[in-house]
């Protein structure tokens, strides 16, 4: 009662602050002197300005009340249902059934200011080209165009040049997959290596000579392995203009499945290796592959200081009308721009492919004849049946009037009269000969060209950057600037088909397990740089740099590039070959494994009190890992922690930048377990099976689970014992819902199992924030209710199974054919159903023949008890041409109106389209989509990239898997047959928006935001909480203590995408230098803030937080 009477006065007296704070500022605004005068007679703008303030006053008092009720609900916990612990400090059961903690004594709050809300609520740029609006707009026909199949004729005057001659630059290139059909480094050893060794010749042959590269991975593997003239003669072309380096990544990134975190470093990782080896940084972006492309690549490259940016792979309905209207060069500006500070000068190429038949003009045939590595006797030839001919003094004229022909007809379709001509395909170049061929040839043409002025054209050689900067120069505008009369547009270009209603729309979902295992990595990647940069830190303060592995450094660069390599548009997309799929796997392994490695020796060197004991043993490591994978294709393993009389020691590690409460889960070997704080605090356990089958149990491994709060980026240490049982330790309520079984307890069982015959009664599991239906007869989600809303939702969770195409095209590695609407998954029984239940988290486990289902909820306060935890593991490798999919069916009217993110960056607004075939309604989803009415909006967060639609009002529909006998013949040469058992991880989020914010929520607007909340949850699925055992150790285990990095939290409208530690001039160490990357997110503020477990509190973008940091040397 004392603490409730404490918290209750705080939170009077905060109460009496803000009112009287309000009070005030209402006074200033009546009864400022300076206004007096002009009373009655108030100027328009300072009415505004009034009305403005008043609004603002408003959002103040609800900010307020905001933190009154969160404070008020803190001190509800204290007796929450008014029931009181018999012994005061129990978890103990309340009258309706439901499991009461005890409280650990933190009210706390959330506080978002007003101002942090505007950025969502703000009014928009307009922009010329919007593309909801457009994919409104178009037909989507497919009209034979004639020469150029997917477009239509092209006609021109001969004298439109006669005032300003065409400026013609052709663009050598070879595009190199980082793996595909061979491996990376099969590719890199049978032709790669070979494209440098002839570019470094072949372009000093003559200065008029040009070549574009891109994937930096393979770049710097030339490089290590090159000598010293070389690397000299290569540096001599890159800064004399002839070979330029466009975009800069580490690879080509897929733009579909990859995250935002992944994106950014592996353009750093190139960026900086350009920068320390050459010193040069890459002012144009070239992405010719990536199966479609995200809005979220061209905000990247314009913070990376490129200026300029060409795309290849749009739906072909969307080039056709681009170019009917002279729209292939755009200023590309992000949807929520309230300005144009994002803009990026974007040219799309208007043709179906980036090989040389597709790039000189509209007619393949004959461009085809300019492709001279094709020439007659080459292993390569025209489909057309018109070869190339080499270009003599007898044919020269002819031949350059037809090329003209073809270059005018191009430029038509621009608005500049400079026309852009790449020049090359896949791994081109890599023989001496077709240097030659394309060089001596072009030149040949360009020369005849340049000599007769009536022909007004100017041909060269060029990069990249040299045609955009023609092209600035001919609108008069600086590099970067908008021309006049170019348009503006915004969003992006999902989904993508080449051809007919081949959607490529089901790389998506293409191998999961990868697309999870990468996520995976990710998270640990984070995780160790941010560990590695602190302790290294600390042992520079420390004076302990000698001791500490700074070595470890290596580890890290290796797993950037690994990660870098897997975000390439055949990796993460799962579109590769089966042997490369494996070499893929056991890199993302081999760095898995490394990280972990620099994850327990930083946190070894953070937790230690007295640094001056520590040591480093590379063969006596303190910490265990978390878990273990025996394979790249295995799931997880966690470890297993045995427990003594004497204290076993666990260290938790947060990864996240705010304070985190949540239940932690251990296997243990006893069902005598105890946990205590570092200061010997009791913690509650909740003791539960670890189940081997649907029905048995193991009876020698048990889960321990705890609430554990931990600081931001912190380390937190507790201690374990087995002992005798303790009342703070409480086994779970465990019931089998079997078919065909009659009520019964198992009395053999290590723990206590009731099991009954299945029914087709609804039942229900329950938490302090949320109750969830489920069928009786699936053992599947059916509703959720919130605890502070009376009202049930119905959210049902499907299983549906797509096929494929009886004839003719059918699914793949890339496409979605499906041969028509899903159909319910069925099987012959009633699954095994498991409710498990107690006092830190209720679960239901519904098991099928191709999936498992757990449903989980935590019954604990803030972020982690607000969400569904959903895990399905999914095995469908006996199924030939099946996709299973998960449909959430609910009653939110949602209309044709969803929403799904971009790269985890962004939300895009969807529609479904009717006049589009199902799988054209199909976006990527890496990290989250939601649907909305006027009362709710229901968000679906996603652990791994897959594949998403709501193809009816209300509805969500995900593909988890898919199982592909064919090829689909885009060159891959395969089916998807490899499949894995998979685990495919889920938040599900249910909030209810706030009633004065109800107006218009699915009109067509062209931005939307998740919730501060969904935020939040979408960082907590992502970022798990590392638990590292300490291992026993003969002379015992030295003191250790808490590791809090931060004096408080970050604002929590931040996130703290990365601390990466800078490389110096030598590869395998660091350098003084840490980049820290910060995200600002944008809040949707409409939606009912709940409390998130921690005092949460935004700053309109100021922070004090990392003065800390500071402190300890990190710069």
């Amino acid at each position: 009662m004392k603490l409730k009477k404490q918290v209750t006065v705080c939170g009077g007296a905060i109460f009496c602050v803000a009112v009287f704070s309000l009070y005030l500022m209402l006074d200033r605004v009546q009864h400022d002197p300076a206004r007096r005068h002009s009373a009655g007679n108030f100027p328009r703008s300072q009415i505004s300005v009034l009305q403005n303030r008043i609004e603002q006053l408003e959002q103040l008092l609800e900010e307020n009340h905001q933190i009154i009720s969160h404070i008020k609900d803190s001190v509800l916990e204290l007796t929450d249902t008014g029931a009181i612990s018999p012994s005061g400090h129990l978890p103990f059961r309340s009258a309706n059934g439901s499991w009461v903690l005890p409280f650990d004594g933190r009210p706390t709050f959330l506080s978002v200011k007003p101002l942090d809300c505007q950025f969502a609520l703000a009014r928009r740029s307009q922009t010329d080209l919007q593309m909801l609006d457009v994919y409104s707009l178009l037909s989507f026909d497919n009209v034979d165009g004639g020469v150029w199949k997917q477009g239509f004729e092209i006609t021109y005057e001969p004298n439109e040049w006669d005032d300003e001659p065409l400026q013609v630059f052709v663009v050598p290139h070879s595009h190199n997959d980082p793996g595909w059909i061979k491996t990376f480094d099969k590719y890199y050893n049978d032709q790669t290596q070979h494209i440098f060794n002839n570019m470094v010749v072949k372009l000093a042959e003559d200065p008029r000579r040009k070549f574009i590269w891109s994937e930096i991975s393979f770049f710097a593997k030339w490089w290590e392995s090159a000598d010293v003239h070389k690397q000299e003669a290569m540096r001599k072309l890159i800064l004399s203009g002839q070979l330029e380096m466009v975009t800069g990544g580490w690879v080509m990134t897929d733009e579909a499945n990859a995250h935002y975190f992944a994106m950014i470093d592996q353009l750093i990782e190139g960026h900086q290796w350009l920068e320390k080896n050459l010193g040069v940084t890459p002012r144009s972006g070239w992405a010719v592959d990536p199966f479609g492309h995200s809005a979220t690549m061209p905000y990247l490259l314009n913070r990376a200081n490129i200026s300029s940016m060409l795309i290849q792979r749009v739906h072909y309905s969307i080039k056709k009308h681009f170019a009917a209207t002279r729209s292939l060069e755009f200023m590309w500006r992000q949807t929520w721009d309230i300005e144009s500070g994002t803009d990026m000068f974007c040219h799309m190429m208007p043709f179906y492919s980036y090989d040389v038949p597709h790039t000189c003009g509209p007619d393949p045939k004959i461009c085809c004849q300019f492709d001279f590595k094709r020439l007659p006797g080459s292993r390569v030839n025209c489909p057309w049946k018109v070869p190339p001919r080499a270009i003599t003094d007898a044919n020269v004229a002819e031949r350059a009037g037809v090329l003209l022909d073809q270059y005018r007809k191009k430029s038509k379709l621009f608005r500049s009269k400079v026309l852009l001509v790449p020049l090359g395909d896949d791994f081109r170049y890599d023989k001496a000969l077709e240097w030659d061929q394309q060089y001596f040839n072009y030149q040949k043409l360009f020369d005849y060209m340049n000599s007769h002025p009536e022909m007004h054209v100017k041909a060269q050689f060029a990069t990249l950057t040299d045609y955009f900067n023609a092209v600035y120069k001919a609108n008069g505008v600086a590099p970067g600037t908008r021309p006049p009369d170019y348009p503006v547009l915004s969003g992006d270009f999902f989904a993508y088909a080449d051809r007919e209603d081949h959607y490529w729309s089901g790389y998506y979902t293409s191998r999961p397990f990868y697309k999870n295992l990468d996520r995976v990595l990710e998270s640990h990647l984070r995780g160790a740089e941010v560990l590695y940069s602190l302790a290294v830190a600390h042992a520079r303060r420390a004076g302990l740099e000698g001791r500490y592995p700074v070595s470890d450094y290596s580890l890290l660069t290796d797993a950037r590039r690994n990660i870098g390599l897997f975000q390439h548009h055949d990796a993460i997309t799962g579109t590769a070959k089966e042997a490369v799929v494996i070499d893929y796997g056991n890199r993302l392994l081999h760095s898995l494994v490394g990280l972990k490695r620099v994850i327990i020796n930083a946190a070894h060197f953070l937790v230690i009190k007295n640094k001056d004991i520590y040591r480093f043993y590379q063969t006596e490591p303190f910490l265990e890992t978390d878990d273990r994978r025996a394979t790249h294709d295995s799931l997880p393993q966690r470890t297993l922690i045995e427990l003594e009389s004497s204290p076993r020691y666990l260290v938790l590690f947060n990864p996240i930048e705010q304070e985190r409460l949540c239940v932690v889960t251990l296997l243990v070997n006893s069902v005598r377990v105890r946990v205590l704080t570092e200061d010997g605090q009791t913690l509650p356990v909740q003791l539960s099976a670890q189940w081997v089958s649907a029905v048995e149990m193991s009876g020698e491994v048990y889960q321990a689970s705890f609430m554990a709060r931990l600081p931001a980026l912190g380390l937190a240490v507790f201690h374990l014992y087995d002992s005798a049982d303790s009342p703070m330790t409480l086994r779970s309520d465990t019931l089998l819902r079997i078919p065909g079984r009659g009520q019964s307890i198992r009395g053999l069982d290590p723990l206590p199992v009731r099991s009954q015959t299945v029914d087709a009664q609804p039942f229900y599991i329950q938490s302090q924030s949320l109750t969830l239906g489920f069928s009786g007869t699936t053992g599947l989600l059916e509703s959720v209710r919130r605890k502070d809303d009376p009202q049930e939702v119905r959210v049902q969770i499907q299983f549906l199974t797509y096929g494929t195409r009886p004839s003719k095209d059918k699914s793949g590695a890339y496409l979605f054919l499906p041969d028509g609407n899903a159909k319910p998954y069925l099987q012959r029984e009633a699954p095994a159903v498991r409710v498990v239940e107690g006092p830190l988290f209720a679960e239901v486990v519904a098991h099928y023949q191709h999936f498992q289902q757990t449903v989980r909820i935590h019954n604990v306060p803030g972020v982690e008890g607000l969400s569904l935890d959903i895990t399905t593991m999914v095995d469908i490798r006996d199924q030939n041409n099946k996709e299973l999919a998960m449909r959430l069916v609910t009653d939110i009217q949602s209309g044709d109106t969803f929403y799904t993110d971009l790269n985890g960056f962004q939300i895009q607004p969807r529609r479904y389209f009717q006049k589009l075939p199902l799988q054209a309604n199909f976006y990527p989803m890496p990290a989250m989509a939601y649907i909305q009415d006027s009362q709710y909006r229901l968000t679906l967060h996603t652990a791994q990239a897959l594949g998403v639609s709501s193809l009816a009002s209300g509805q969500l529909e995900v593909i988890l898997d898919r199982r592909l006998m064919q090829d689909d013949n885009r060159g891959l040469g395969q089916g998807l047959k490899d499949n894995k058992r998979t685990a495919n991880r889920f938040r599900l989020l249910l909030e209810r928006r706030s009633g004065r914010r109800e107006r218009g929520i699915n009109k067509a607007r062209s931005v939307s935001f998740p919730s501060l909340l969904s935020h939040m949850t979408s960082t907590i699925l992502n970022h798990d909480v590392l638990a590292l055992p300490v291992l026993s150790r003969k002379h015992g285990v030295p003191p250790m203590r808490t590791f809090a990095p931060l004096a408080g939290t970050l604002p929590c409208d931040f996130h703290l995408l990365n601390l990466r530690s800078i490389q110096s001039l030598d590869t395998h160490s660091p350098s003084p230098y840490t980049a820290l990357l910060l995200h600002r997110l944008g809040l949707d503020c409409g939606l009912e803030a709940q409390n998130p477990g921690f005092n949460c509190t935004t700053t309109q973008g100021q922070m004090s937080s990392f003065k800390q940091l500071i402190h300890l040397g990190i710069k």
